[in-house]
């Protein structure tokens, strides 16, 4: 840098030298890739059961036949994470600052926290699904729900919470105790110190894995379908049923890669966003 704050001609010789390398470095990963593209792309048109696959599993006569049905079923699992997300985000923080409590008064409360996360994460999703969407509305209860999506609502809830209760917690413990300790010389009470101070610190600290407990949400609303819930995974299903071709299922496919990629991008930026604070000595 010069005396008059232009920069000097060494450093405007640096800054042409890394954008020269920048260049080159993006010119050499988009040759390579489309040179591996296309190797790949001959390599499996000419297999000898390409045919074969395209008609079963990549037929556009069959995409376009079904892709509304598939459509209107995905508007399903849409309003099922976005409801099942923001009861999970609720519970689960209610379970980790259950979880947090001290003093052997709320000893009960943390047991039946801590036995709460053990059962739901270590029952498989699936087991959850039949359990509540079969065997609850054959107890013939009143006021109990019969949709599907509820009842498959209530068990991604039950289990996703588990979960995220966890991250929370994690979230919650690696806020330093003199946080905590100044917060409290300041006057503020336990609920107060939780709130302002501890719970937003751990939720800025957790949030790449809660975006990609949100991605994992995302695929698993498609396992309603199992209960009978048309939605884009029954709706395929259905497809393939009537045409025995499996094209149905990849579109469905497909779409729930489409519909995860912002989420998935949005979780790297966040995580890299989170790495450079880090690095440079920053709050996060």
């Amino acid at each position: 840098m010069s005396q008059d704050g232009a920069p000097s001609a060494l450093q405007l010789e640096r800054d042409r030298h890394r954008r020269k390398q920048s260049v080159r470095s993006v010119l050499v990963a988009a040759g390579s890739t489309a040179v591996l593209g296309l190797v790949m792309f001959v390599v499996v048109v000419r297999s000898s059961g390409w045919a074969r696959v395209q008609g079963d599993f990549l037929s556009p006569q069959y995409a376009g036949k079904h892709f509304g049905a598939i459509m209107h079923g995905l508007w399903l699992n849409l309003r099922m994470v976005l409801a099942c997300e923001a009861a999970i985000l609720v519970v689960g923080l209610a379970i980790a600052l259950a979880r947090t409590l001290r003093g052997p008064i709320f000893f009960p409360v943390r047991a039946l926290a801590a036995i709460y996360t053990d059962v739901f994460r270590g029952m498989p999703l699936i087991v959850l699904l039949y359990i509540i969407g079969f065997g609850v509305p054959g107890l013939q209860l009143k006021g109990v729900p019969k949709s599907a999506a509820i009842l498959g609502g209530v068990a991604i809830v039950l289990t996703y919470s588990a979960y995220v209760a966890e991250v929370f917690r994690a979230g919650i413990q690696s806020v330093h105790p003199s946080q905590r300790a100044a917060a409290r010389s300041l006057g503020l009470t336990y609920s107060q110190t939780m709130r302002y101070v501890v719970v937003p610190q751990a939720v800025r600290r957790v949030l790449p894995p809660l975006l990609n407990d949100f991605v994992a949400l995302q695929k698993d609303t498609g396992l309603i379908s199992v209960l009978g819930a048309v939605d884009a995974v029954r709706a395929a299903q259905i497809g393939v049923y009537q045409d025995f071709n499996y094209t149905p299922y990849v579109v469905a496919g497909v779409i729930f890669v489409l519909f995860a990629i912002p989420i998935i991008r949005l979780a790297d930026w966040v995580a890299a966003r989170d790495e450079r604070r880090r690095g440079q000595g920053g709050v996060t």
